[in-house]
C-alpha cells in the first residue's frame, strides 16, 4: 500500500485566524491520508498548542526581526530529517523561506504557495516583484489563492505568473451552523437577553479590520435601534483602544467585548445580524459562518467580499471607511425584517452550495497527490 504523503505546513504562527484554521482543518479532516508537520516561523500560537496536545508535531523556528536567513537553513534541515515531500506555505513570508529552503533539500520537496489575505495598502517594492518573477515563482510547484481578489494581487502586485494560479475557495463546516428553531432560547443558551437583538462582529482586533468604523456606525444607528446590542468577538492589539472608543461614543453599555470564544456557532445562532468593516479582506471564514447561520450581513465592498456577498442579494455592501453607509446598512438589516429574512436565507443557500469545507479539503488533497505522483483515490 502506498504510504501517505508527508506534508509540512509553514505559517507565521498558529493563531486563531483564517489561514491557521484552514491548516488545522486540513490536518483533522485528512487524518491518516497525510503525515503532517507544522512549522511556525515566529511562535507556536494557540492553535499550535492545541495540535501539539493532539500529538501533531509543531516546530517553531523563532525567527529574528528582519530577514532571518538562518530560518531557511533550519527549515531545510527539518524537512530533510522528516523526509517531507510537500511544503505547503501559507502567505508570502512562509513561502519565501520555504522556497529558499528547497535548493538546500536538493529540490526534492514540492513547494506550494497559498495566498490568503492581502496587505492594505497593497504595495510591494520593485525588487521584491523582480525576485518573485525571476526566482521564487520558478521555485513554486503550485500557487493557489483563496479567492479571485487574492489571485489578482499575487499576479499584478507580486509578479507571479497569473496563468498558473489556481483558486481554491475557502470553506466551512456548514453543518455546524444554521438558524435556530427558537431564537429566544438560543439567546438564553448563549447567556444573552432573549428580548434584545444582537449584531455580531467576529474578527481579531487589528487595524485592517477597522473596528472603529463599525463602532462609529453603530453609535450613529443606535438611537434608531434601541433594542440592539453589539457583540464584539475576538481579541488583539487594539482591544483596549476599541473599548475606550466605545466609552467615548457613549455606547459602552450597548457593546459587549467577548474576547476569543469557542462557541461561535452558538453565538451566531443567537445573533440577529452580522457586520464586517475591514479595510481589506480575502475570503473571511467568519463571514461564511454568518451566512451559513442564516444571518443578514453588512460588510465593506472590498477584496473578496463582493465575490462572496452580492449587494442586496446575500447582504448589504458599503464603502471602506464609510461610517454613514455602514450605519444605513445596519439599520437596513436590523429594522426591515422582510429584508433581513430574504438576505439571510439567500446567504445560507449560497454558503451551502459553494463554500463547503469538504470541497476545499478535497481540492488541496488532490493537489498533494498530484505533486507527489500518488493516485487521487488513495485511502489508507
Amino acid at each position: 500500500m502506498t504510504r501517505p504523503p508527508r506534508v509540512a505546513f509553514v505559517v507565521h504562527l498558529m493563531q486563531v485566524a483564517g489561514a491557521e484554521v484552514l491548516v488545522r482543518e486540513l490536518i483533522h479532516r485528512l487524518g491518516a491520508r497525510i503525515v503532517p508537520t507544522v512549522f511556525c516561523l515566529d511562535a507556536v500560537g494557540r492553535i499550535g498548542e492545541e495540535l501539539q496536545r493532539e500529538g501533531v508535531e509543531v516546530v517553531c523556528f523563532h525567527r529574528k526581526p528582519g530577514r532571518d536567513w538562518g530560518v531557511s537553513r533550519r527549515l531545510a534541515t527539518a524537512v530533510r530529517a522528516r523526509d517531507i515531500e510537500v511544503i505547503h506555505a501559507h502567505q508570502y513570508s512562509p513561502f519565501f523561506y520555504s522556497a529558499l529552503a528547497k535548493p538546500l533539500c536538493a529540490f526534492r520537496p514540492k513547494v506550494i504557495l497559498t495566498e490568503h489575505g492581502r496587505h492594505y495598502p497593497d504595495r510591494v517594492s520593485p525588487i521584491r516583484r523582480a525576485v518573485n518573477r525571476l526566482v521564487l515563482d520558478r521555485l513554486a510547484n503550485a500557487v493557489t489563492a483563496c479567492c479571485h481578489f487574492s489571485a489578482v494581487g499575487l499576479c499584478k502586485t507580486d509578479g507571479f505568473a497569473g496563468s498558473r494560479i489556481d483558486i481554491i475557495e475557502n470553506g466551512i463546516d456548514v453543518e455546524r451552523y444554521g438558524p435556530p428553531a427558537d431564537k429566544a432560547l438560543a439567546k438564553e443558551d448563549a447567556g444573552l437577553e432573549p428580548d434584545r437583538k444582537y449584531l455580531i462582529h467576529v474578527a481579531r482586533h487589528h487595524p485592517v479590520k477597522d473596528q472603529p468604523t463599525l463602532l462609529r456606525a453603530f453609535a450613529a444607528a443606535a438611537p434608531d435601534l434601541p433594542e440592539v446590542d453589539l457583540l464584539m468577538v475576538g481579541d488583539g492589539q487594539l482591544r483596549a483602544e476599541l473599548e475606550s472608543l466605545a466609552v467615548q461614543l457613549r455606547i459602552a453599555t450597548r457593546v459587549k467585548f467577548l474576547g476569543i470564544r469557542a462557541d461561535i456557532p452558538e453565538l451566531m445562532r443567537a445573533a440577529d445580524a452580522f457586520a464586517l468593516s475591514s479595510l481589506s479582506e480575502a475570503a473571511s471564514l467568519t463571514l461564511l459562518e454568518a451566512m451559513a447561520s442564516g444571518l443578514p450581513v453588512a460588510l465593506t465592498n472590498v477584496g473578496g467580499n463582493p465575490e462572496i456577498v452580492r449587494h442586496e442579494r446575500e447582504g448589504l455592501l458599503f464603502a471602506r471607511g464609510d461610517v454613514i453607509g455602514c450605519a444605513d446598512a445596519l439599520r437596513g438589516i436590523l429594522r426591515d425584517s422582510e429584508l433581513a429574512e430574504r438576505l439571510g436565507a439567500a446567504g445560507r443557500e449560497r454558503a451551502i452550495e459553494r463554500y463547503q469545507l469538504s470541497r476545499t479539503v478535497n481540492e488541496y488533497y488532490k493537489l498533494y497527490c498530484r505533486l507527489t505522483g500518488r493516485g487521487i483515490d488513495y485511502a489508507p
